[in-house]
């Protein structure tokens, strides 16, 4: 650089201070006055004034003309049985994603109805967050504390917070396998995160100022290790006294539903059919065992019993033999309108777990991510699928659909974002995981698609939404699908080195 080129530089950066010291860009008196001038209280505007102060917002908004039309009537539907509810956590996706093999299991095993317990796997997520946390501080041990990816680790970061994707929930259950809800329920920590959470994430934060106090002091790294381990301990004895014990093996009792023997029902038929043609003897004798199965069937009190079923397995044996789903066969395909569709992408330190997996994707475009998951429904299998969940839907009501709330009309101002610049600008993200599991579809097109959400049942219509297509368009990233509904091209793509991106992406 020469001496030209360093006095352009100091002049720009004098300008630029000086501009700064001036107030430029502030909001100045003269402004205001100029802004309050420009307004004015007309009769529309206290009209508007007067609704908005003395009731909500949401309800002024509310568009009829969708409230009107709306219907929950599906073409094609998942029979699922049960509403979850995740209550005051953030546990969304694990809930999704044990919901999205739940119906597989129910169908397998004849049950009436069968919950996982979310709880159990929350506890090894909370885990893994804490050992990631902590051994990314002792990896990150000579950084400096404004480094960039040391302040995502200490502030926006998942560690001490419910959060997570499929990939973290794959890995967790393969390592630790599930369980039934019954053998590690719900407490009112686990439905009620927020204080365990807060006291974790300045528990934490206190161990990395100690681990780092001994590297400054010139430990070496074995003795930071060992002192992280006996850190986890105290992680695992919070942990146990909010959420229970894990169990390493388990006695679990359940009944299969009674089946119908439709065989012998079409067989009775039949034989009453052909009582007229039969000898009269035969007759009598048709006739009084027809008396006496009747007789028999009457008797007060008499009730047929399926069989129990008693197992005891460890967690990973039930995973593998009682559910028996492999979630190697599932693929993570997105619309991600910020970068290239028909390439494979994965996203750096996404994972929960320090020897986990990063969030992993193939990218498609929107028509091709609705026709996978029109062939999965009408496949009979449910799927997970993540949305922004902050714009236009109704908790009341269970409805999804862009301009369900109609803010422009009411404002009288127009907001126009494309999905891409939502994203980019950072107002829009991937904030709720849910569960497709039905479509309506017209002319070869969906209209709409049902929802199977875990806010309980008193939200939505008992549990379920009615997610409108022109609200997938804008607010639906991502589908977790089985491979045998995703076209060969697609899964092709995942063969491809993987595009790396940054932990900051705003697909993250």
């Amino acid at each position: 650089m020469n001496t030209f080129q360093r006095i352009v530089i100091c002049f720009f950066v004098v300008l630029v201070c000086a501009s700064c010291l001036s107030g430029e860009g502030g909001l100045t008196p003269s402004l205001i006055k100029q802004i309050q001038r420009d307004f004015t209280l007309d009769s529309h505007t206290r009209t508007v004034y007067n609704s908005l102060a003395n009731n909500k917002i949401q309800d002024l908004a509310l568009n009829r003309r969708i409230v009107r039309n709306h219907n929950e009537f599906f073409s094609d539907k998942v029979t699922v049985k049960g509403i979850t509810n995740q209550e005051k956590s953030g546990r969304c996706w694990i809930f999704s994603a044990l919901n999205s093999l739940r119906p597989s299991v129910i169908e397998k095993h004849n049950l009436e109805s069968f919950e996982f317990s979310q709880n159990y796997i929350a506890f090894w997520d909370k885990m893994e967050k804490a050992n990631a946390f902590l051994q990314y501080m002792i990896d990150f041990r000579d950084r400096d504390l404004m480094d960039r990816e040391v302040v995502m680790v200490l502030g926006a970061n998942p560690f001490w917070v419910d959060g997570g994707y499929w990939e973290n929930f794959s890995d967790l259950a393969n390592k630790y396998g599930l369980v039934p809800k019954e053998v590690m329920p719900e407490t009112k920590s686990s439905g009620d995160t927020g204080a365990m959470n807060r006291f974790m994430y300045q528990k934490l934060r206190s161990d990395v100022v100690n681990l780092h106090k001994m590297h400054k002091a010139g430990r070496p790294v074995k003795d930071l290790v060992a002192e992280k381990e006996k850190m986890l301990a105290e992680v695992y004895r919070i942990l146990v006294l909010n959420l229970g014990q894990p169990p390493t093996e388990f006695t679990w009792r359940y009944k299969p539903e009674k089946e119908k023997e439709e065989d012998d029902k079409e067989a009775d038929s039949e034989d009453e059919d052909r009582k007229d043609d039969d000898e009269d003897e035969d007759d009598e004798d048709h006739k009084d065992d027809d008396e006496d199965e009747d007789d028999e069937e009457s008797v007060p009190g008499t009730v047929e019993k399926d069989e129990t079923i008693t197992i005891t397995m460890t967690p990973r044996q039930f995973m593998n033999e009682f559910v028996g789903i492999n979630l190697d066969d599932y693929l993570n395909i997105f619309h991600d309108t910020i970068h290239r569709a028909g390439s494979y992408y994965q996203i750096r330190m996404s994972r929960n777990g320090y020897d986990g997996r990063d969030i992993s994707y193939v990218n498609v475009d929107l028509d091709m991510l609705k026709k996978i998951a029109v062939d999965s429904i009408r496949g009979g299998d449910a799927m997970l699928f993540a949305a922004d969940v902050s714009h236009d839907q109704s908790r009341e009501m269970g409805i999804m659909a862009d301009g369900l709330f109609d803010y422009a009309s009411l404002y009288g101002l127009e907001i126009t974002m494309t999905k891409a610049e939502r994203a980019l600008y950072r107002g829009s993200v991937r904030n709720h995981g849910m569960n497709l599991v039905g479509v309506d579809m017209k002319d070869g097109s969906p209209l709409k698609w049902r929802v199977e959400n875990s806010w309980g049942e008193d939200s939505g219509s008992k549990g379920f939404w009615t997610m409108y297509d022109d609200w997938f368009d804008m607010h639906v990233y991502n589908i977790i699908v089985l491979k045998k509904y995703v076209p060969k091209e697609v899964q092709d793509i995942v063969k491809q080195p993987p595009v790396i991106l940054p932990p900051w992406d705003p697909m993250l």
